[in-house]
């Protein structure tokens, strides 16, 4: 099952993807893609829906991000090998972890603003892990029951902000349009192996991220389990589990986004995000 969120920032509706492809809006059946909706329980009543009595959403309108009423966005940095090697990083003995505001969530096609002062505005797609039920202390054979499903996320980052200012990378992280999340959220039983999906990234249609899942330091089963000996994890809560390399920062020389570049990104299974860069 495929689950959006459609209509203008900050008054989206809740809908599901038909089998045609076609939205059709949930308005007055949940109200939202969100809390307890997320639940085994909400999951199973909408499956139970026949999406062909739905109304349907007109072709065009605007998809905000998959999952209403977010807690936290919970982020985890170099999980992938390969990037950490090009960041000139080593991999951690532990999870890295930090946090993205939830002020930075937006639709998957929105415009990406790079914030004022910034220089080294980066890239990185994502697979992003939506937790259904609350997690505390959860063994990694329980992991899995907790999780409602998964979506795109596109984790854009200032380098300079992040790295060169000292303290912690939420800063880097949290502008303003720098958490795109979705198109859709695809529920976990449609996805085999969150393990083995195919991802890419591509600006101004040039391939700068070509990577899988597979090459994760740290899967999607540790790290719900991992996180949650530290705080518990509520419905609606994102994880954004890493990024393959290919990113900005790790080319040489170094490339970073300006104002008319065009990112385009996608997960296997999961769809595909388009965002214009534009200046703040």
């Amino acid at each position: 099952m495929k689950l959006v969120r459609h209509g203008e920032t900050g008054r989206e509706r809740p809908g599901m993807v038909a089998p045609d492809g076609t939205i059709r809006d949930l308005t007055g059946l949940v109200p939202d893609i969100g809390g307890a909706v997320l639940s085994d329980h909400g999951l199973a009543m909408l499956r139970a829906v026949d999406p062909s009595v739905l109304p349907q959403v007109p072709e065009g309108t605007r998809l905000g991000p998959c999952v209403g009423g977010i807690g936290k966005v919970i982020c985890i940095g170099l999980n992938f090998a390969d990037h950490a090697a090009e960041s000139g990083m080593q991999v951690p003995p532990e999870p890295i972890i930090f946090m993205k505001a939830t002020s930075a969530v937006c639709g998957p096609n929105d415009p990406v603003p790079i914030p004022r002062g910034s220089q080294k505005t980066d890239w990185e797609v994502e697979l992003a892990v939506v937790i259904g039920k609350r997690a505390k202390y959860v063994s990694e054979d329980e992991a899995m029951d907790h999780v409602a499903g998964y979506c795109v996320a596109n984790d854009v980052s200032e380098r300079a902000f992040q790295q060169e200012r000292s303290g912690q990378w939420t800063k880097g992280k949290s502008a303003d349009g720098f958490g795109p999340l979705g198109p859709w959220l695809v529920t976990r039983d449609e996805v085999a192996d969150p393990q083995a999906l195919g991802m890419w990234l591509k600006v101004n249609g040039d391939t700068m991220q070509d990577g899988s899942t597979q090459t994760m330091v740290y899967g999607v089963r540790y790290l719900v389990s991992y996180l949650s000996q530290f705080m518990s994890l509520q419905p609606g809560d994102v994880i954004s589990t890493g990024t393959p390399p290919g990113v900005g920062s790790g080319m040489k020389p170094q490339r970073f986004l300006k104002a008319g570049d065009v990112m385009e990104l996608g997960i296997e299974g999961l769809g595909s995000q388009r965002q214009e860069v534009v200046a703040d």
